[in-house]
Parts: C-alpha cells; structure tokens; sequence
C-alpha cells in the first residue's frame, strides 16, 4: 500500500468521558500505572474510546494509525510509569511554559520520579495497548509513540539527579546503562508481539541550540556540548537496537505543546548536523509551524543521507483556524529543493494531545484541520 504523505504525529483530543479519568489520575498520589484498578469503568472507558478513534482515524484517510494516545496522561512520563522499579508521584511544582502572552504558564504536578528498584521493560502495558490496536487496524499499519530514552536520561539523571550512594544506581553511568537495557527490554517485548514502527518523542534538542533563550541550562554552562554528545549516543544505543529487531525507527522533535503553548525556542540550523545528520532515525518528524525554527536551509545536514525520511509539522495542532495553505506550498517547495521530495511528508507540527487536556480546540476543528491537511498532501505529491 502506498503511504499517505500527510502523517499523524500521534495524539488526538480525548473524549469528555475519557477525560473524567484523566483528571482523577493527575490529582491522585495513590495509585500506580496503569490505574485500571482503581477508577471503576476506566479501562471499559478507554478502550471504547480507542475503538472509536481509530475508526475515525480511517475514516480521515489516516494510513499510519496510532490509539490516539488515549491511553496515556501525558506524551511522556505513562511509558516510565509502566516500567517495573518506578513511582510516580507529585512534585510541588509542574514544567515551565511560555503562556499566550508571554508571561509564565505552569503545567500539572503529577510529573515526579522515584527509582525503586532496578528499572525493567518487560512485561509493559504498552504491549497490550499496542496489541489491540494491531487487531483492530486490520491491515493498516500502526505505530507506538514513546519517551525518547535520552530525554527519559536527562529528566532522571540531570534534572531529578536519581542515583547516588542511597539510590539504586550509585553513578549516572550505572543509571544510564539501567535505563537504556529496559528500553531495548521494551523493544524486544514490542517485537515479539508484532510491532513493525516505534516513534521516539524528544523535547530537549533545543536545549543545545546557542540561539535558544528559553533553555534550562544557564548560559555558560560548559557542559553542555559534552551532554549533546551523550544525548545522541543514548538515543543511537537505543536505534540501533531497534534496527537489529528490524523495527522503523522514528523520532518527533517537540518544543513542547501543553494546552496550545509551548516550551522553548531554538533554530535547527544551531543543532542540524548533532540531532539530524548523527541520529540513526530512519524519520524525523520536525516543527517548521512557526519561524522559532528557523530555516528551513537546515535539513541540508540530510543531504549526504539519502534514505533518511522527513516529515515537515508546517502545520499547526495549536490553532483552531485553518493553517495559511500558501505558506504550507512555499515550503514544501523550499524542502523538496534540499531533499527528494519523495523523501518528505506534511504533517502538524505536534499531537493535538500531548497530555490528556489537548490544546485549545474543538474535535470538529481538529479532524478539519487533518482532512486539510490530507488534502493539501495529497494534491502536493499528485
């Protein structure tokens, strides 16, 4: 079957009923992964609703099919959360965003880590997600979105500092290696049932990028070019892995999209050559909504790659009016003068959903902005 060139990035707005759930899980201090158990009728809920949106997923032209990402809170932190050795639990405040107008936006707290036990991917939940959405697919290929594992690295070891003398791990390195075998646990379990494409969400790119100013580190800091390093080898343990197994590889670069904000800036043309031409993905999803990206003369790090695949997110899952189509074509036509254009894709430029409160728009805009976006796609490559 040939593939749609107008992709989903993976997540979709939660219905009301679902979203009932959601809410408890995130006030809740209680409970662990993947809470079924406690909230009668949740997993009836969710499963229902998956139904449901990969029939909608079909009925749109969508050729890639994710579950919306309805069984997850958050973009990120379900997947750690359904490791064996982890627990959640609430932090005092939440992750820093830009708001509207510019001014602080602060998101939920339920985004603390404990490392209790050695870290395991065997036997996650993911799994029995992933093998219900296989089964009602039917022919139509599916994908897992996850934390990239040098992200997952960062959050655990940089900014929470888990390993230590009292701790599980007694180094970084100690804590890396942990983190990295549970992943390719993960794979090999994702394999073994059947998957066939794994996408990689990361929202630390930018972090390295010199012409960021809304980065974490402070400015000066020295280490910072050894740590991009240690980000790319993490995430190309991890690939590589895939690759042995005979997974796609893919990855969504994000500059954070909570409740229509975002995170950080940062161009591409800073970090090409590091996180585009050194990272072993076989597809990059890549935000190019806004001019916080830069040019799009950056992809020229993908020259020499020629099997490297690159979906362009130059629309927007922020917005609730449609996206300016003449910028769309500009685009894609400045693109396809880099790459070969049977090389590129059209996408938004993140899920509508990253965490369970989507962004700000209705369900009705959002599936107009996808049937927009399909068209445009498939009128570009005709």
């Amino acid at each position: 079957m040939t593939q749609s060139r107008f992709q989903l990035v993976g997540s979709l707005l939660r219905p009301r009923n679902l979203l009932a759930y959601k809410d408890q899980i995130e006030h809740r201090e209680d409970i662990q992964y993947p809470f079924y158990q406690d909230f009668a009728g949740y997993q009836d809920t969710e499963s229902q609703a998956i139904t449901q949106v990969i029939s909608e997923e079909k009925a749109h032209g969508i050729d890639v099919l994710t579950d919306g990402e309805y069984s997850k809170s958050m973009w990120h932190l379900d997947f750690i959360w359904g490791f064996g050795g982890i627990e959640r639990h609430i932090a005092d405040h939440g992750y820093t965003f830009e708001h509207h107008d510019g001014g602080h936006f602060e998101t939920r707290q339920d985004i603390a880590l404990k490392i209790t036990a050695p870290l395991s991917g065997n036997n996650h939940h993911f799994i029995d997600i992933f093998k219900t959405l296989k089964a009602q697919a039917g022919d139509t290929p599916v994908k897992t979105t996850v934390w990239g594992a040098a992200h997952a690295y960062t959050e655990l070891a940089v900014f929470d500092h888990l390993y230590g003398e009292d701790q599980v791990y007694q180094t970084a390195a100690d804590l890396k290696a942990g983190l990295i075998n549970a992943y390719k646990e993960f794979l090999r379990d994702y394999k073994d049932a059947g998957g066939e494409i794994i996408q990689f969400d990361d929202c630390l790119w930018e972090l390295f990028a010199d012409d960021n100013d809304q980065s974490f580190f402070a400015e000066g800091n020295g280490g910072v070019a050894a740590m991009a390093d240690e980000f790319v080898a993490i995430n190309n343990a991890v690939c590589d892995y895939g690759h042995e197994l005979g997974l796609k590889v893919w990855t969504h670069n994000c500059r954070g999209n909570y409740a229509s904000r975002h995170a950080a800036g940062g161009s591409y043309a800073a970090i090409a050559t590091k996180f585009l031409k050194d990272q072993h993905y076989d597809r990059f999803f890549l935000e190019w909504d806004d001019e916080r990206a830069g040019d799009i003369s950056a992809l020229k790090a993908l020259q020499d790659r020629p099997n490297v695949e690159v979906v362009l997110g130059l629309l927007s899952s922020k917005r609730a009016d449609l996206d300016d189509e003449q910028r769309v074509l500009r685009l894609l036509d400045q693109a396809s003068a880099i790459l070969p254009k049977e090389n590129l894709y059209l996408s938004h430029q993140c899920g509508f959903a990253s965490c369970d409160g989507g962004n700000e728009l209705s369900p009705a805009q959002e599936w107009a902005k996808i049937d927009q976006g399909r068209k445009l796609a498939e009128a570009y490559w005709a």
